[in-house]
């Protein structure tokens, strides 16, 4: 198995780091890391149209661009690698993903864009609290271990694999449980502030708390001590809207 390894916090990340240690310890696989040169959360899954993209080779299986995650992951599929790759995995991310995250998400991007160009993806993000301890060894191992399952059982390619590890060590996990995204609250007001002229500038204010954070959701797997998987899907349709719709456009004037 090839695996295609990116992430949004940039190519010097602790997370990705120790996630392509950990699958390169798997036999059956070799892993290939494409992933930006700097930190680019929250670019969700926009591509750079307006100016070419530089790679550049750092070591023998491990290059950067300076571009999004979506970026790396479209240049290394479709055409800068001779290789066909199996698999892709994005993380491990430092901080959760859960709920509406998914949508402004870098991590999670890179592994849609994996799944639009046709191939099983995975999404790993560490929980962190902006506080020490960061056990990305943990979410690396939660990973690999998903991998090994893949290996020996495969799911729908369709599916995208969104996972939030609590930080924590490996022994002390609870174990895997299958979720549904949950919902936070509106976030907090923007941040203002001034620049070293005393000219304003506005930073985006945090995320707010979990408002749909009930059983079943990935906020309450992780609060438990979890590892949250969620399956996703790239199909935005409404589907069960589709007839009350046709019914309302019927109704436009000409």
């Amino acid at each position: 198995m090839k695996i295609l390894i990116s992430n949004d916090d940039g190519y010097r990340s602790d997370g990705i780091r120790c996630l392509t240690s950990a699958l390169a310890e798997i036999p059956e696989v070799t892993v290939t890391v494409m992933a930006p040169e700097r930190n680019r959360s929250g670019a969700s899954n926009s591509l750079t149209l307006d100016v070419p993209l530089r790679v550049v080779q750092l070591e023998p299986n491990i290059y950067f661009v300076a571009g999004t995650p979506t970026d790396c992951v479209h240049l290394a599929i479709s055409g800068f690698f001779d290789d066909e790759y199996d698999i892709v995995v994005s993380g491990v991310n430092d901080g959760a993903n859960l709920g509406d995250d998914v949508l402004y998400s870098g991590t999670v991007a890179a592994a849609i864009e994996g799944r639009f160009l046709g191939l099983p993806a995975i999404a790993v993000s560490l929980c962190t609290q902006g506080v020490k301890p960061a056990h990305f060894a943990t979410g690396a191992k939660v990973a690999a271990r998903l991998v090994r399952q893949l290996l020996k059982s495969s799911l729908d390619r369709a599916l995208i694999l969104n996972v939030n590890v609590p930080d924590l060590t490996y022994a002390d996990l609870k174990g895997f449980r299958t979720t549904r995204l949950g919902f936070r609250h509106r976030s907090e007001p923007i941040l203002r502030a001034h620049d070293p002229r005393g000219r304003p500038v506005y930073w985006v204010g945090p995320a707010g708390r979990g408002q749909d954070a009930g059983p079943g959701t990935d906020f309450d797997a992780v609060a438990e001590g979890f590892v949250s998987v969620t399956p996703l899907q790239i199909d935005l349709t409404r589907h069960a809207a589709l007839p009350a719709l046709n019914s309302w456009l019927a109704g436009i004037d000409d």
